[in-house]
């Protein structure tokens, strides 16, 4: 066999002892699952041991999470194999690739993978799929398995999977893929790693500290040093520190954003024999063999992006590495002999880290996804097999956005709009964009500008899009020229998709706009730095930034909390422009609000972007019920001011539920709508609200208020007095004494003694009572001898329940 050519330089790698347990499996069934430590030779070493297995006949399919992995992947096994790279074995990156006719061995990313899934899903001429480092759990290499998944169980049985990692839950995967899949474990390379915990200091820089730690396994140790840092601008300022310390050493920097030569240099040991430090973010976590790297230093940080469904953007998170990533980066400190580890955190921490990062499933954008599962031809995720099914919250919020594009019906169908965006190797809103680009013959430009917010360091920094366009396109280096290349086949993709009509050119930012209209942003302040998107969302940009200037940006990228993201990148928009060519999204609106100060509704008639207004002026005709709905609202909170408060007391009393404040808030707009229907203020007479309220009553219920809880007390006399159900006391009532002559039983109200204030002919309060007759018979006596020396001309009987009730004086009685 081919394979056993190269077992033979390859024997003291730990994966060939099983090997051939894996290839059993994958003879009698169509999946497996291989754990194997790092350096265990599983990405080099498995493709090619398929290539003359009777069931092999076609391309094998090995992804990889990385570019840079999938690129060094390829060239290891191609030089394993004894043969330039591009023969038996190629690469396929977004902005590279190295391929033939003779290649059966693809090393692909996963993004490339799913592309080539949706486009023949059942993987015509290739016969297995290897999924690497399947542990870092990315968007998507989880659906990448799931795709493949239903391609074997519909359409390709024969279709091998191997999913491979070396920290993975074996058994977890082995369920998830069905019966008989196996679990294969292999030993890894069993040179010591030692562990050095340095601990950390909080009031210390990062750089300073990792500066530090590396200087002392530089003094400490022999061999290269790989480095784990969060993110380039931590890679740089530990770069430049070192350089100040060690200038004659090589110090290289690894990530997504360098030149493919110098990602190479950093993998490769050194041409002259230098010794040399290596600084790199999680891109050097798997499957890179960095030759010559003995010692590791890792901050225990990484940097991950995380999607705010609130702001609508990714933006990067810096947080603990977990256990799992620890230990990737420590076993890149053994992959070729004994090794050291530095870690910048203690030891008794350790076991706080979570054990796993999290699955990308969980905190990812997942509008990328759902179109892709609305290409395949599912509109509910959960009918897929999922390691962790995507959330609802995400599921709904990108359905949101995806039909808001056009690219999905009521049902979550894919368009034909959403066909030709999903057609692009594009997230929706980029592929959007530079559809739109295409139809006025404009794609150019825009294709740039869409790969300048995904391939960060291109056209250098900065936050102005067509600042970093202009450099970019006069950059001659591998990199830039590549990423031409790319937005050139997506260019040419769209033109096939779309008709162009040329004219007068437009823009480019006005594409980005009406790809992304939430993202249209006008400036809130004098120094550009607060700005408010047409989304509603806040926004910050530098005040040094030249974009600060402007009155209109496009915002292409933020990152930061959904409160005041960072502007990242950007466009410079035209007022013109945005009226011109998103006029479909211009409307007008009434904005009524509660003036406080003036107790009444002002309404202003608004020409409104989203949540940016355009122009504003007062509202003559207003829409009445905008008003009466904040009348209503107004008047719930002020109940206890509007209505008499003898109301609900009397309600209360009668054990009548429906007029207690909580019910009548509820009922609002049944009974006070109307009431104010044509106002835009509350100031009616508290008669007014009492009956609007009452109105709410059946027949059954206000006769028994009006039995139990009568509103007034009419006296022998016939006057007629209002009940108090409010007070202290209540019920109660206030009496002139002399009307209540001739009465010698108490009055009730229901089955309660009516508490009676008596007052003086002058209003003046002479005693309360619950018992009139009793009154009557006792201190009226005392009363009636006060009474007769102030009030003369007045009636004062000595048993005042036989005379006659009246209010007038005695000369009314006589004659």
């Amino acid at each position: 066999m081919r394979f056993v050519g190269l077992a033979e330089t390859m024997t003291d790698l730990p994966i060939n002892a099983v090997l051939p347990e894996l290839l059993t499996a994958l003879s009698d069934g169509n999946g497996a699952v291989l754990v194997a430590p790092p350096g265990a030779g599983k990405t080099t070493s498995v493709a090619p041991a398929l290539l003359d297995e009777k069931w092999c006949s076609g391309q094998i399919i090995l992804t990889s999470p990385r570019r840079v992995a999938a690129r060094a992947a390829a060239e290891r096994i191609a030089q394993m194999l004894g043969e330039p790279v591009g023969q038996q074995v190629g690469y396929l990156t977004r902005l590279d690739s190295k391929t033939s006719k003779a290649t059966r061995i693809f090393v692909v990313t996963e993004a490339i993978l799913i592309n080539r899934l949706l486009e023949d899903q059942e993987l015509a001429g290739v016969s297995a799929l290897l999924f690497d480092e399947a542990h870092e759990r990315h968007l998507d290499s989880d659906l990448g398995l799931a795709l493949a998944l239903e391609t074997q169980t519909v359409l390709r049985e024969d279709l091998r999977i191997v999913v491979m990692s070396a920290t993975i839950d074996g058994a977890r995967f082995a369920r998830l893929m069905g019966e008989p899949t196996k679990v294969i474990e292999s030993a890894g390379i069993a040179y010591p790693l030692n562990l050095r915990w340095l601990g950390s200091a909080a009031e210390r820089r990062l750089e300073d500290q990792m500066t530090s730690a590396v200087l002392t396994a530089w003094r400490e140790q022999e061999g290269d040093i790989l480095v784990f840092l969060p993110g380039v601008g931590e890679i740089e300022r530990v770069r430049e520190r070192l350089a100040q310390k060690l200038p004659d050493t090589p110090i290289l920097p690894l990530h997504g954003q360098i030149q493919p030569e110098n990602q190479r240099a950093a993998i490769r040991r050194d041409p002259d024999g230098h010794r040399r430090i290596v600084l790199a973010t999680s891109i050097a976590e798997t499957s890179l063999t960095l030759d010559g790297v003995s010692v590791v230093v890792d901050s225990g940080l990484a940097r991950r992006a995380e999607f705010d469904r609130a702001a609508g953007t990714s933006h990067l998170v810096t947080q603990r590495s977990s256990q799992a990533a620890a230990a990737q980066r420590a076993g890149r400190a053994v992959r070729q002999g004994p090794g050291v580890a530095y870690r910048l955190w203690e030891e008794a921490g350790h076991a706080g880290r979570p054990t796993f990062d999290v699955p990308e499933m969980l905190s990812a954008d997942l509008a990328p996804l759902i179109l892709s599962l609305a290409r395949w031809g599912v509109t509910d995720p959960a009918s897929l097999q999922w390691l962790d099914t995507p959330p609802d919250a995400s599921v709904a919020s990108a359905r949101a956005r995806l039909a808001a594009l056009g690219a999905l019906d009521d049902d979550g169908a894919i368009t034909p709009w959403g066909e030709k965006i999903a057609s692009l190797s594009l997230d929706p809103e980029g592929a959007a964009a530079v559809l739109l680009a295409a139809q006025h013959g404009q794609a150019e430009d825009v294709a740039r500008l869409v790969l300048l917010t995904q391939e960060r360091g291109l056209g250098g920094r900065g936050e102005d899009l067509l600042q970093r366009l202009s450099r970019w396109n006069g950059d001659r280096r591998a990199r830039a020229q590549a990423s031409r290349k790319l937005a050139s086949s997506w260019v040419k993709a769209a033109d096939r998709l779309v008709t162009g009509k040329p004219d007068k050119p437009l823009d480019p930012a006005i594409f980005i706009a009406l790809a992304r209209p939430d993202f249209v942003a006008r400036r809130r302040d004098a120094s550009g730095e607060h700005w408010i998107s047409a989304g509603g969302r806040g926004f910050a940009l530098d005040p040094a930034s030249p974009l600060a200037r402007a009155e209109w940006l496009v915002i292409a990228d933020a990152t930061g909390q959904a409160k005041g993201a960072r502007i990242t990148a950007a466009a410079l928009l035209d007022r013109a422009d945005i009226e011109r060519h998103l006029d479909h999204l211009i409307e007008y609106r009434t904005i009524a609000r509660w003036n406080e100060s003036e107790n009444r509704v002002e309404a202003r008639r608004q020409r409104r972007l989203g949540a940016i207004t355009l122009a504003s002026g007062p509202d003559p005709v207003p829409d009445g019920r905008v008003l009466v709905d904040i009348l209503v609202e107004k008047a719930g909170e002020k109940l206890g001011e509007l209505l008499p408060p003898s109301l609900i007391a009397r309600a209360r009393f009668a054990g009548l539920d429906s007029l207690s404040e909580v019910r009548l808030r509820e009922s609002a707009e049944a009974w006070l709508a109307p009431l104010l229907d044509g106002r835009r203020d509350l100031s009616l007479p508290a008669s007014h609200y009492a009956e609007a309220a009452l109105g709410l009553l059946a027949w059954e219920d206000r006769q028994q208020l009006d039995s139990l809880a009568p509103r007034h007390f009419t006296s022998p006399a016939g006057t007629t007095h209002a009940i108090d159900y409010a007070g202290e006391h209540a019920p109660s009532v206030e009496v002139r004494v002399q009307a209540l002559f001739g009465l010698d039983r108490h009055p009730n109200v229901g089955n309660t003694p009516l508490l009676i204030h008596l007052t003086s002919p002058a209003g003046r309060p002479l005693q309360a009572t619950r018992d009139l007759p009793g009154f009557w018979r006792g201190s009226w006596a005392d009363v009636r001898k006060d009474m007769k020396g102030r009030y003369p001309k007045h009636r004062w009987p000595d048993e005042p329940w036989t005379e006659k009730p009246s209010l007038k004086i005695k000369n009314a009685f006589r004659g």
